[in-house]
C-alpha cells in the first residue's frame, strides 16, 4: 500500500525536528490525531548511507534505524501534541522491540505510531513499521521533552 496524503513534507518536518541527513529518516507525515497517533512514511532507497556497510552485496535497513524512525515520528507527534518550541525530544527507553522481516532498498515504511500514555514531559509510544502492509518492526519508547539550551 503506498501512501498518496501528504500531511507534512520533508520540509515542514525539519521545521519541527532537528534531524537533518544522514540521519532524517521519516520523509513525509500522511496522518496525524494530537495526542493519539501519527503516520510517517520513510522511503528507503539504495543511495542510504548505511547500505555501503550494512551489508555489502545484500544491503538491509539496519533495525536500530528503523526503530529511530519511529522515534523521529513519535518526536513530530509530541511537538505538535504539546506545541512546544525550542525543545528536543530524548529516548529514555526502548522495550518490547521486534524484527519480523528485513526491509531492502525500494520497500516504503510506513510509520505508525500511538500514544499510550503522556505523563508531564514523559511520553510512552508504540511503533509499528509496515512494508507493503506486513508488520517488520515493532517498540514501546519512552521519550521525554526537554527545553533546548541556548548557546552563548
Amino acid at each position: 500500500m503506498i501512501e498518496t496524503a501528504v500531511l507534512m513534507d520533508v520540509v515542514e518536518i525539519q521545521k519541527i525536528i532537528p534531524h537533518r541527513y544522514p540521519f532524517l529518516l521519516i520523509d513525509r507525515i500522511t496522518d496525524f490525531e494530537p495526542n493519539q497517533r501519527i503516520v510517517a512514511i520513510k522511503n528507503v532507497t539504495t543511495n542510504e548511507p548505511f547500505f555501503q556497510g550494512h551489508f555489502p552485496g545484500h544491503p538491509v535497513m539496519p533495525g536500530v534505524l528503523m526503530i529511530e524512525a519511529m522515534a523521529q515520528a513519535g518526536g513530530v507527534l509530541s511537538f505538535k501534541s504539546a506545541g512546544v518550541a525550542d525543545s528536543l525530544v530524548y529516548f529514555m527507553a526502548i522495550d518490547q522491540a521486534k524484527f519480523r522481516k528485513p526491509v531492502v532498498p525500494g520497500d516504503q515504511l510506513r510509520l505508525v505510531v500511538e500514544v499510550i500514555k503522556v505523563k508531564g514531559s514523559i511520553w510512552k509510544l508504540k511503533g509499528e513499521a509496515f512494508v507493503d502492509g506486513k508488520l517488520v518492526c515493532e517498540a514501546e519508547l519512552m521519550a521525554t521533552i526537554v527545553q533546548r539550551e541556548k548557546n552563548g
